[in-house]
């Protein structure tokens, strides 16, 4: 059985992926790299939500902590007054103690014992035990604290403890009865339940916490505001640069920019100057190449023309038409290509004055009646008469440029015996202008209409010899001159069974113009 060979290195030994994948880049070296298994980077998040986060975080973590700490104090506080009462009740307690026949004993009136229990809110307790730790007077069943928990005598300790079934908070201290026969001093304690406490504690949480309740969503939205404040620089900058032209690559002004964010404005000016530089050796290149092709172009479709007017066999002459053709289709190419150039270029010293658009649309009907004629087409105009004049603040050469390639796109596409018609209306109420050129053609389908303004683009299996750049230079212009650029359909008027396309070019009217 034979085995499968390896490739293998000039030095034999054999090859892995990576050498494979290096080999492949050697062949084709301006061949793009295969992203293909490269992890998509995640976006970053946006700077409003980055600083916002940083802003709330704080805030939301501390608040928790606020709470606590506002508890911890309340308690505290409520804890504070009610400890003094305990305290003095401790303290009267144990002046009341005296040794009688050698034992402790509780010299207190009842009256005083009432008065000591005596609460309308909270369960008061007391507790004496004697040097034998025998129960002198008060509640048998009260908890008693540990042997290493018991103060010297005289001093007053507060614990939290649990008696039948409730919290309390006591307050114990010891007397010294040296002529008693026990051991151990004699333990004084007055405990209360917690509600007084509890009470006062709730009001001070409820009085600095529910505020807090109200405050801090009026925070949020005070960082929110200031935040959003922060940021309108950038919004504004935002959509300045939204605002502009596709082919404005004049340097944004720094003014506009927060000074934190002018060094990005800078590169992107950079940037922009760069682009530029560019896009203006690129329309050079082409204009001087179409330029430099104009008098190549002229001299062969002449040469060609002057060729058949002596006889010549039908091949040749066959030939020679298609030269003559081609030379005037390629001449064509190459003046369209100058005109977008020129149109292109804002640095060219367009000057912009007051022109009569309904006379120049008139000349522009008559100089292409002939073309028409050729196909048997009715070219007609429809607008003001010559006492109404219509001004558009504009570049005449510019104009008149853009309204030959749409009268001569409608002549190339639109049949032989076809009607063309150009006409002008105002529109006074929107300050505008409108410059339409109808035809009986084929029509541009509503997908197509995006595309066919762009340049060399034509639509798959239309007839005609256009290049493909005729709506290219009439959008260019229009932008130039401030104006807006419409491709619908349209059932001719005068032929409603031929569907035709309707162009229309909205142009601003000039400030001198009529109302």
């Amino acid at each position: 059985m034979a085995t499968p060979a390896h490739s293998r290195h000039p030095s034999g030994a054999p090859s892995s992926a990576a050498d494979e994948a290096r080999d492949a880049r050697y062949e084709n070296p301006f061949a793009p790299p295969d992203e293909t298994d490269a992890p998509e980077a995640p976006r970053p998040r946006s700077l409003f939500g980055e600083i916002l986060d940083w802003m709330l975080a704080p805030l939301l973590l501390l608040w928790p902590m606020s709470i606590a700490v506002t508890y911890l104090v309340a308690k505290t506080i409520a804890n504070s007054p009610f400890d003094r009462a305990l305290e003095t009740n401790a303290y009267v307690l144990a002046r009341q103690i005296h040794p009688v026949n050698g034992v402790a004993e509780l010299t207190l009136p009842e009256q005083t014992r009432d008065f000591l229990r005596a609460d309308n809110v909270d369960s008061v307790y007391f507790q004496v035990l004697g040097t034998r730790g025998e129960l002198v007077a008060g509640e048998a069943d009260m908890p008693l604290p540990r042997d290493e928990d018991r103060p010297p005598p005289g001093v007053v300790v507060f614990r939290d403890d649990l008696l039948r079934g409730n919290d309390v908070r006591v307050a114990y201290t010891t007397v010294a009865l040296p002529q008693t026969s026990g051991t151990q001093p004699v333990l004084v304690q007055v405990g209360e339940t917690l509600d007084k406490r509890n009470a006062l504690a709730n009001d001070i949480i409820k009085g600095v916490i529910l505020p807090q309740f109200v405050i801090l969503p009026l925070a949020i939205l005070l960082v929110w505001f200031g935040l959003s404040r922060g940021l309108a620089p950038l919004n504004a900058l935002q959509a300045h640069i939204r605002a502009r032209r596709p082919d404005d690559l004049s340097p944004v002004e720094a003014q506009r920019a927060p000074p934190e964010i002018e060094p990005l404005v800078t590169s992107f000016n950079d940037l922009l100057a760069r682009l530029e530089q560019n896009m203006a050796l690129q329309k050079r290149f082409i204009a001087d190449a179409a330029h430099q092709m104009k008098t190549p172009l002229a001299g062969l479709r002449t040469q060609a023309e002057f060729a058949l007017r002596h006889p010549v066999p039908p091949d040749v002459q066959r030939s020679l038409e298609q030269i003559a053709t081609s030379s005037e289709q390629a001449a064509r190419l190459v003046t369209q290509l100058l005109a977008l150039a020129r149109a292109e270029n804002r640095a060219s010293g367009l000057t912009f004055e007051p022109v009569e658009i309904a006379a120049l649309a008139r000349r522009a009907v008559r100089d292409w009646v002939q073309a028409a004629l050729a196909k048997r087409m009715d070219l007609g105009y429809e607008g003001p008469p010559d006492d109404a004049p219509l001004d558009v603040d504009g570049n005449p050469v510019m104009l008149r440029e853009m309204l030959g390639n749409l009268i001569d796109n409608a002549i190339r596409y639109t049949p032989d015996g076809g009607r063309i018609t150009v006409r002008v209306r105002a529109e006074p109420a929107a300050r505008l202008v409108h410059l339409e050129v109808e035809d009986t053609g084929p029509g541009i389908p509503a997908a197509e209409r995006e595309r066919v303004v762009e340049r060399f683009y034509r639509i798959l299996g239309r007839e005609g010899d256009g290049s493909g750049l005729g709506l290219a230079i009439v959008r260019e212009i229009t932008t130039q001159h401030g104006g807006t650029l419409t491709l619908d359909d349209h059932v001719y008027q005068h032929a409603p069974r031929l569907a035709g396309t309707l162009v229309r070019v909205s142009l601003p009217l000039s400030d001198t113009a009529p109302d």
